[in-house]
C-alpha cells in the first residue's frame, strides 16, 4: 500500500492542474460526451504515480516482457482506453466514500451515481431494496474476449456471490478474511487461536478491536458459538447471522467483557498503534493486515515482524463488489456499456496486480498471470508447497514459499503472514463464513451496539438508578429554589436602597 504522503501528493497535483486549466476545459467540454459517475471506498484504487523502481517484472509471455506500474491513475488509463475503443466518449466523474453507511446516506439524500462499490451486506440491501440493475447478458458472455471479468473471475468469488443471489446484480472487485494481527515475541500462539483473545486479561489494554458493530458482532458470535463451530454441530451461516433476542443479549454480556478488556475500539488507529507497538494483537480485515505487516518490517530503526492468525472457529469472509444503481443507468444503454467496462477493465490481469499492488487487498481476478504476480511477490526456489488451488483452481500447482512465512501444525496451516493473509489456504476458507445484512433487525442490533459503546442503565441495581435520579433531581430543586430566592432578597435589597438615596 502506498504512503498518504503519495495520495496527498497526488491529489494535489491533480487539483493544480484542474484548476489551471478548468477555462479552457469547460469551453471545450463534448456536449454530447456521457458522464459516468462512480463512487468507490477512499484510497481503493491505483492512482498511479509508481516509483521507477516499482515496476513488476512478470518475465516473458509469448516472447513478450510483462512489466506492469502504474503510471497514470487507473481512472485516467480506463477513459483513454474507453475513447480509443469506442465510437463516442466519456467522461468519468468518479467520487469516494468513508463507509457503506456513507455511501448509503448519500444515495437516500439524492446523490445519483451509475456504478458503486459497496460491501457485501450493503449488496444485499440494495437488491432487497430494488436499487439495482441487472448486468447485461453480454457482460456474463465468456465467448466475448473483453469480457475480463467473467473469464478471469475466481470461481471461489463468484460460487459466494451466487450463495446469496447476487451474481447477476454485482461483480467482485476485492475479498478477504478477518483475523488478529498479532506480535509472535509478545502473544502466545495458542491464544490467537480463538477469538477470545479479545476478552483475555492477559493482555488487557493490549489489543484493538473494530468500533463498528458487525464487525464486532461477528467475533462475538464466535465466542459464544465456539463449542458448536469447532465440533461441527451446528451451520456456521446460521450460528453467525444468528439476530434473535437471546442471541443479542448473550452478544452484548460477551461485548461487555471486550470492552472492558481491550485497549481501544478503533476505525483506522489500530494499524499505526500495531506499528508502532502500542498493542500487541489489533482485530483486523486481512487487506489491512498486510499493510500492517509490511510497514511493521519496513521499520529501518525498529523492524517487527508480525504475523495473521485466524481463529480456529471462524472467520468473516467479506468482498467488496461493483453494483449498478437504476437510479443512475436507467435505460441509457451507452451508459450501461460504460459501466460494464468499467469494471472489465479492472478485471485485466495486469490492472487487478495494479490495484493489489497499490491498495494492499486481494482482487477476485485469478488467472495465469495473477498467479504470476504472487510467485513474483512470495515465491522461492527451495521452499515447502502453499496451495491456492481454492481460489485459483485445480490447474494451479502449489506454490514454492519460504517455510518461515507459514506456521504449519499436523499439515494445516492458520498462521502465517502476506501471503497467507491474502490467500488463505483451503481449511480457512472452509471455515469462512459470509455475514448478511441485519434487515429488520437492524434496530435491535444498533440498540444493542448503543449499549456497549455507551452507557447502559441495565447496568446498575434500579434502586441505586432511582436513588441517584432522586439525588439528581432534589440537587436540581434546591439550585432553583436558591436562585429564586436570591433574586427575591436582591429585589428587596434594591427596593431599601433605592428609599434610602431618594
Amino acid at each position: 500500500m502506498k504512503k498518504l504522503l503519495r495520495l496527498f501528493c497526488t491529489l494535489s497535483a491533480a487539483g493544480a492542474v484542474a484548476l489551471a486549466t478548468l477555462p479552457l476545459t469547460a469551453c471545450a467540454k463534448n456536449s454530447n460526451e456521457l458522464v459516468l459517475r462512480v463512487s468507490n471506498w477512499e484510497e481503493y484504487i491505483d492512482l498511479g504515480d509508481w516509483d521507477d523502481d516499482e515496476v513488476i517484472d512478470l518475465g516473458f509471455e509469448d516472447g513478450e516482457t510483462i512489466d506492469i506500474i502504474g503510471v497514470n491513475s487507473m481512472v485516467d488509463d480506463f477513459t483513454e482506453w474507453f475513447n480509443s475503443t469506442h465510437d463516442y466518449s466519456i467522461r468519468v466523474e468518479y467520487s469516494t466514500f468513508g463507509t457503506n453507511e456513507d455511501l448509503y446516506n448519500r444515495l437516500n439524500l439524492g446523490d445519483t451515481y451509475d456504478l458503486v462499490c459497496p460491501s457485501d451486506y450493503m449488496i444485499m440491501q440494495l437488491m432487497r431494496e430494488g436499487r439495482l440493475k441487472e448486468f447485461s447478458p453480454e457482460f456474463r458472455d465468456e465467448t466475448i474476449e473483453t469480457n475480463y471479468y467473467i473469464n478471469n473471475v475466481s470461481t471461489f468469488i463468484s460460487d459466494a456471490f451466487e450463495s446469496f443471489g447476487g451474481q447477476n446484480y454485482a461483480a467482485g472487485y476485492m475479498w478477504g478474511t478477518t483475523g488478529v494481527v498479532y506480535n509472535p515475541e509478545k502473544v502466545d500462539v495458542e491464544d490467537v487461536k480463538t477469538w477470545n483473545i479479545l476478552r483475555n486479561p492477559k493482555y488487557a489494554r493490549q489489543v484493538t478491536v473494530k468500533d463498528n458493530v458487525r464487525d464486532s458482532y461477528f467475533p462475538a458470535l464466535g465466542i459464544l458459538n465456539a463449542e458448536k463451530l469447532l465440533s461441527g454441530d451446528g451451520e456456521p451461516y446460521e450460528l453467525l447471522n444468528d439476530t434473535d433476542d437471546d442471541t443479542i443479549e448473550a452478544a452484548l454480556q460477551i461485548l461487555k467483557e471486550i470492552k472492558e478488556n481491550v485497549y481501544s475500539f478503533e476505525t483506522d488507529s489500530g494499524k499505526a498503534d500495531m506499528i508502532t507497538g502500542k498493542v500487541v494483537a489489533n482485530y483486523q480485515w486481512s487487506g489491512d493486515a498486510v499493510f500492517i505487516m509490511d510497514e511493521a518490517e519496513s521499520d529501518d530503526d525498529n523492524p517487527v515482524e508480525l504475523w495473521y492468525s485466524v481463529p480456529d472457529e471462524c472467520t468473516n469472509l467479506w468482498f467488496d463488489g461493483w453494483v449498478m444503481l437504476k437510479d443512475g443507468i436507467g435505460n441509457d444503454a451507452r451508459k450501461q456499456e460504460a459501466a460494464e467496462a468499467f469494471v472489465n477493465f479492472l478485471s485485466m490481469p495486469e490492472n487487478a496486480i495494479r490495484n493489489m499492488y497499490y491498495i494492499g487487498y486481494t482482487s477476485a481476478i485469478a488467472g495465469e498471470t495473477v498467479y504470476e504476480y504472487l510467485k513474483w511477490n512470495y515465491g522461492v526456489d527451495d521452499g515447502v508447497p502453499y496451495d491456492v488451488s481454492n481460489f485459483f483452481g485445480e490447474g494451479f500447482k502449489p506454490l514454492t514459499v519460504d517455510a518461515d512465512t507459514l506456521d504449519e501444525e499436523d499439515g494445516v496451516i492458520n498462521r502465517g503472514r502476506q501471503l497467507f493473509a491474502q490467500y488463505p489456504p483451503k481449511n480457512i476458507t472452509e471455515r469462512s463464513t459470509i455475514m448478511c445484512d441485519f434487515q429488520d433487525r437492524l434496530a435491535a442490533i444498533n440498540q444493542m451496539w448503543i449499549n456497549v459503546r455507551c452507557l447502559d442503565v441495565n447496568d446498575f441495581n434500579p434502586a441505586v438508578v432511582w436513588s441517584v435520579i432522586a439525588i439528581l433531581i432534589a440537587g436540581a430543586t434546591a439550585i432553583v429554589l436558591y436562585k429564586f430566592r436570591y433574586r427575591i432578597f436582591y429585589r428587596r435589597s434594591t427596593e431599601e436602597t433605592n428609599e434610602v438615596n431618594s
